[in-house]
């Protein structure tokens, strides 16, 4: 069981930047500590990728977010396949021009990567995400290649290619929700999150559950269109609780209540 989150900003919107990703750290870190990274993008720079082998506390008071950034992408890790020692197995996960976060399982990866050729980014990597970034990267944002993966999912990812776009998709299993403000659109794991982001940042957000079997592409800090696609549930999957890092989300919110007073 992992956490993601992040964000889609208009280029006016007033939200402090670092606090926003801070808030969605803290939301989600329960959800894992076997590693946390973010990465975010601003208008025409490059994207930006941070992670490390730790719990989130250990580097929420480091964040640092440029405030033209207008896409960005949280992640706490609970690994089950692909041992975080391998820094390429950490979460957020490149593949070729395609950067994003998983929760979930996917069962087929090196089935899927063995038939489309796709190769690893870096040869000791192992984990079972990337197949859903190289899908991604080779389909170019069609939902139609969700379907093929085999397991449990909720995502996100960013594409190089395709500026200040952010796409969001559910597959089964796990749980994804959406935020919206007035110049934002904030997504999480967990309802939960979205509300230490709404105190935090003294916003108001309009909160939705994500389907199963959508994707959802986000531009400019709002939605721009939803694309039904029919997830593969032909798997059995060991549940797990969805918090297993309880003193993370303790020690987190507590720094993320005295970064804010600052």
């Amino acid at each position: 069981m992992c956490g993601i989150a992040g964000y889609s900003l208009s280029a006016t919107s007033r939200v402090e930047r670092t606090l926003a990703a801070q808030a969605l750290l803290a939301g989600i870190a329960e959800r894992g500590a076997d590693a946390v990274g973010y990465a975010c993008r601003a208008p025409g720079g490059p994207l930006e990728i941070h992670k490390q082998r730790s719990g989130a506390s250990a580097l929420l008071d480091q964040v640092a977010v440029p405030e033209d950034v207008t896409e960005a992408l949280v992640h706490v890790r609970d690994y089950t396949k692909g041992h975080p020692r391998i820094e390429a197995n950490n979460h957020p996960i490149r593949h070729g021009a395609v950067v994003g976060v998983h929760n979930g399982i996917i069962f087929n990866d090196d089935e899927l990567m063995t038939a489309h050729g796709f190769e690893r980014a870096e040869p000791n990597m192992t984990v079972d995400s990337e197949a859903i970034f190289a899908l991604a990267e080779s389909a170019g944002g069609d939902a139609s290649a969700l379907e093929e993966l085999r397991g449990s999912m909720a995502t996100a990812w960013l594409d190089e290619r395709l500026r200040e776009t952010v796409f969001l998709a559910r597959g089964v299993g796990r749980p994804l929700w959406t935020g919206a403000g007035r110049h934002e659109l904030f997504f999480a794991s967990t309802k939960a999150a979205l509300d230490v982001v709404e105190g935090t940042l003294r916003l108001k957000l309009r909160k939705r559950e994500v389907a199963e079997g959508t994707l959802v592409v986000v531009a400019g800090g709002r939605e721009l269109e939803r694309e039904r696609f029919r997830p593969n549930r032909d798997f059995e999957e060991r549940q797990l609780p969805a918090v297993r890092a309880p003193h993370e989300g303790r020690s987190c919110l507590k720094q993320l209540a005295a970064l804010a007073a600052l």
